[in-house]
């Protein structure tokens, strides 16, 4: 077999990969069925917080794509079909939630691969006047083997039809002067906020960002690139910090929230 496509000329080999997909080019449209599965995926918000676009990926092992090696050699993936939805609001409340079907349908017979969907803060300037939203509570569930459209870290698999995500937070302000001054509102949490979970047989997804309103930690950049000056981070309790980190100590944040709780 090698052999024989060693001998095929290279206008010849991408004529017969696009033959092979050909039947799929004409329409790569999904058509779910009105009764079938579907994937619930509810956030239980505070009211300073709210959902941001939620990104969808479905795929397709019927509907390959071309894509090249290192070697400039050709290969077959997964096709892919994306697109972003917004979720619904319980009235007042902090409850959003949407549903997505498990088989897109279709010509292709597209299936559920992954969502990625944040929370982020809902009016950043009761922070002071100029203030933006900055990176949030991001939460990636994948469905299939196929990795995210996100780079990820420290992946966690879960089994069974329930996947409930309940995280801490603290709010985190931070200013930057490099390509201009910008001062954002985010927030800070455990592996830097980014959550990712191989729920393969998940059918039901909540996500709920419990909030620390009362712990604020402030960040503020270099103004220049000077080797040696790191991000300054000053915490709850007046402590500064500046040891090279990008990002809030997570696990001092909870250890001085504890703390000044016990006093309580």
């Amino acid at each position: 077999m090698k052999a024989a496509t060693g001998s095929v000329r290279p206008s010849a080999l991408f004529f017969l990969l696009l033959t092979l997909i050909g039947g799929c080019s004409k329409d790569y449209k999904m058509a779910p069925s009105p009764d079938g599965e579907k994937v619930t995926i509810t956030i239980n918000a505070p009211q300073e917080l709210a959902p941001e676009v939620l990104r969808v990926m479905y795929r397709s092992a019927k509907c390959q794509r071309v894509t090249h090696d290192a070697h400039g050699q050709p290969q077959m993936l997964d096709g892919k079909n994306s697109y972003e939805g917004r979720f619904e609001r319980s009235g007042e409340t902090g409850m959003y939630h949407t549903e997505l079907f498990v088989n897109g349908g279709g010509a292709c017979e597209w299936r559920l691969s992954n969502v990625v969907f944040s929370v982020v803060y809902r009016t950043p300037e009761r922070f002071g006047e100029g203030v933006v939203s900055g990176s949030g509570a991001e939460v990636i569930v994948v469905f299939d083997h196929d990795s995210p459209q996100l780079r990820v870290s420290a992946p966690m698999a879960v089994t069974g039809s329930e996947l409930n995500v309940v995280k801490d937070f603290y709010p985190w302000i931070k200013e930057s002067f490099i390509r201009g001054y910008i001062k954002r509102v985010g927030l800070c949490g455990g592996d830097g906020g980014d959550y990712t979970y191989y729920a393969r047989q998940a059918r039901n997804v909540y996500f709920e960002p419990v909030l620390h309103s009362d712990f604020v930690v402030s960040s503020v950049a270099p103004k220049k690139h000077v080797v040696g000056d790191f991000i300054k981070f000053k915490y709850p309790d007046g402590t500064v910090e500046s040891d090279g980190r990008s990002e809030p100590n997570f696990e001092k944040m909870q250890k001085i929230r504890l703390k000044a709780e016990a006093k309580e």
